[in-house]
């Protein structure tokens, strides 16, 4: 039987056809990244995009919103995301935003090696990668040692020497970095969900407790960097990078390692399971491991990368920055966030919820 299409209907067909390859087209010569401020500087967007006709679409974030905009998908709407090492595992596990890495396509040997395989190690699901590192730092202690000398650890930012003049995220960092203070170790709790709630709660108590201490509870860093500024705030918890900034402004201002020890993180690559454009993401890794252009997003972060070589193109202030923070043994010291296991920030959720509501 023979069937016969109306010019009308072709030309619809036809229209739509060529839709469907635009829509291929515009996919193929976009990435949509999902990361975190300053990861992706516009010199190197432009560098990447002259060299590979590629756009790239920023989206900024956070591990929190990363998790709950993939999660709303099904791992839709970006091509790559940069959710932190520790944050991979249990997100996967029960939502599966994620798919497993090719690293045939990735020039694995351009990372650090000691770096790459503990990320590897931390992000393996069933036996497969989902996480690549990039960009790591430390959670620490950003002090004025003009004004607060006595600060040595979290737990020093609940005395009333400092009382009024202190700030912290109310964010699961928060709650281990004050459990490491009061002598217990929260990653040897993670595979016993009951003596991790227990442990939650005690630490829920002393923030409780320490309220009358802070000054403001900061979300973004440029509220607590001008807080540090104009003196309201002399001691807080915060990421190394802004400490040195400040430092660079002002010497008395200083980012110590804590005498529990600084928290460590690694910001990664991860697919998105429903991402569009597996090749622009392999391109995008593959182009911010050259030590030139990780020295660029280093310098534009203000921390170091996973990329071999990119230390010696960085800037020697930050360097001596860095040396200055961490001593050998304050290196050593170092809590290195591990795999969180599925279900337990559920437990860290309801106690930040708790104090959140306090307010």
């Amino acid at each position: 039987m023979t069937v016969f299409i109306g010019k009308a209907a072709t030309g619809a067909i036809l229209g739509a056809l060529a839709m469907t390859a635009a829509g291929q087209a515009q996919a193929a010569d976009t990435l949509r990244l999902l990361t975190w401020a300053d990861y992706a500087p516009k010199d190197v967007i432009d560098a990447f995009t002259k060299e590979t006709g590629i756009t790239v679409e920023v989206t900024l974030s956070n591990n929190e919103e990363m998790i709950s905009k993939l999660r709303a998908t099904g791992g839709a709407g970006f091509d790559l995301a940069q959710p932190s090492q520790d944050r991979i595992l249990g997100p996967q596990q029960d939502f599966h935003i994620y798919k497993p890495l090719d690293l045939s396509k990735v020039m694995v040997a351009e990372f650090k090696p000691s770096m790459l395989e503990a990320t590897k190690k931390n992000t393996t699901v069933a036996g497969k990668v989902y996480g690549l590192p990039e960009i790591w730092g430390t959670d620490g202690l950003v002090v004025n040692s003009k004004l607060a000398p006595q600060v040595k650890n979290y737990s020093d930012l609940c005395t009333d020497a400092v009382a009024g003049k202190v700030s912290y995220r109310l964010k699961r960092p928060t709650l281990i970095a004050f459990a490491f203070a009061s002598g217990a170790d929260p990653f040897a709790a993670y595979g016993d969900a009951k003596a991790y709630q227990a442990l939650m709660e005690k630490v829920g108590a002393t923030l409780a407790a320490c309220k009358k201490d802070v000054k403001f509870y900061w979300d973004g860093k440029d509220a607590l960097l001008n807080g540090i500024r104009a003196g309201e705030v002399v001691a807080a918890m915060a990421w190394d990078t802004g400490g040195w900034k400040l430092n660079s402004e002002n010497p008395d201002i200083k980012f110590v390692a804590p005498k529990s020890g600084a928290l460590g993180w690694v910001d990664t690559f991860a697919i998105p399971a429903k991402g569009r454009n597996d090749a622009a993401a392999y391109k995008w890794i593959n182009f911010n491991l050259r030590p030139d252009i990780a020295a660029k997003v280093a310098a534009s972060a203000g921390n170091f990368t996973a990329s071999q070589g990119a230390e010696d193109k960085m800037d020697p202030k930050l360097k001596a920055q860095f040396a200055a923070s961490f001593p050998d043994a304050d290196f050593k010291n170092i809590k290195w966030y591990p795999a969180v296991p599925a279900g337990l920030e559920a437990i860290e959720g309801k106690v930040l919820d708790r104090l959140q509501a306090s307010n």
